[in-house]
């Protein structure tokens, strides 16, 4: 047979449903350890890898060119089922990574690897059972040490709100957890977004009952918050390497928001006064800006007002 098919059967043997049974994750695991079609289940390796170079392995090793937006059916339907089942570590050398980050990466475990290297010996099926008997706990504990990497936040209800790890996770948790509460105090949450889980609460019942209907959650701001005491809804921008409410976004998002039936407040928030500097020339009139090392404070970008919406001369 050759080292693709070895390696659907392996993943068979593992219990992985006929979803992964399949070429793309046979390719998956064999680039995880480096086994060429010539080499020997013996000798692996354990490199960390990206998807980028999980495709470049299949393209040069095993001339298989999968097109680019193969990338999410590596990911989701591949890669997502090796770590859950713990076949497979994410981000090993930092598990707080953010899901965005380039640097993104899997690795073999080190039990799976050493049961691989067990395949077409006579240890094989003894070590399969034993591998098999301890997955769960195995799966369990990778699973716990991810989860420590989440990123908690207390919502205003006091109900908890679990985070892809990173420093855009960790400035809106200090949007809702201290912005909030000292210029939208009772605000209510509609919109929060996550890097790793789009729209990770959408309101949209609440938000069309304000004349909001948007169905576009990439263009959809960070943090919505809705101030029922002045019919204020904040529209909030965590900012932590780009995107602040400048002269484009607001005009995107005054779009986007063009029927709500309550004011608007236009709010760019940033972890530091520093990182904030960056962005000075780009920040638009008659927005808000919160720095979270700053937190009762706000800076107002002129406008015939402080803290509010403001009227439209259109």
């Amino acid at each position: 047979m050759s080292k693709i098919d070895e390696a659907i059967n392996i993943i068979a043997a593992l219990g992985y449903p006929r979803a992964q049974q399949n070429e793309r994750s046979a390719l998956t695991l064999l680039a995880l350890i480096q086994l060429q079609e010539s080499g020997s289940w013996q000798i692996l390796k354990e490199p960390m890898l990206g998807v980028r170079a999980i495709l470049d392995f299949c393209r040069n090793s095993y001339l298989k060119p999968y097109a680019e937006n193969s990338r999410e059916s590596f990911r989701k339907e591949t890669l997502h089922q090796f770590v859950s089942g713990g076949l497979v570590l994410q981000n090993p050398d930092e598990p707080a990574r953010a899901p965005n980050s380039p640097k993104w990466c899997y690795q073999i475990s080190p039990e799976a690897k050493q049961l691989l290297m067990k395949y077409k010996t006579a240890h094989w099926d003894e070590s399969l059972q034993k591998y098999l008997a301890g997955v769960g706990s195995l799966a369990e504990k990778y699973k716990a040490a991810r989860d420590l990497a989440l990123v908690p936040c207390v919502l205003p209800d006091g109900s908890g709100l679990q985070m892809s790890p990173g420093g855009h996770s960790e400035l809106i948790r200090d949007i809702i957890q201290e912005f909030a509460p000292r210029f939208a105090p009772a605000a209510k949450v509609l919109y929060v977004g996550d890097t790793g889980n789009k729209g990770v609460i959408h309101d949209e019942s609440f938000l069309a009952k304000l004349g909001v209907n948007v169905h576009e959650r990439g263009k959809m701001p960070d943090v919505i918050l809705y101030l029922e005491e002045k019919k204020w809804l904040f529209l909030v921008e965590s900012v932590t390497s780009v995107g602040p409410v400048d002269g484009k976004r607001h005009a995107e998002l005054s779009y986007l928001f063009r029927d709500s039936t309550v004011g608007l407040v236009y709010v760019t928030a940033f972890p530091s006064r520093q990182l904030m500097a960056r962005f000075l020339p780009d920040i638009a009139w008659e927005t808000e800006v919160w720095c979270s090392d700053n937190p009762t404070h706000l800076i107002h970008f002129n406008g015939d007002r402080f803290l509010g919406p403001h009227v439209s001369e259109r």
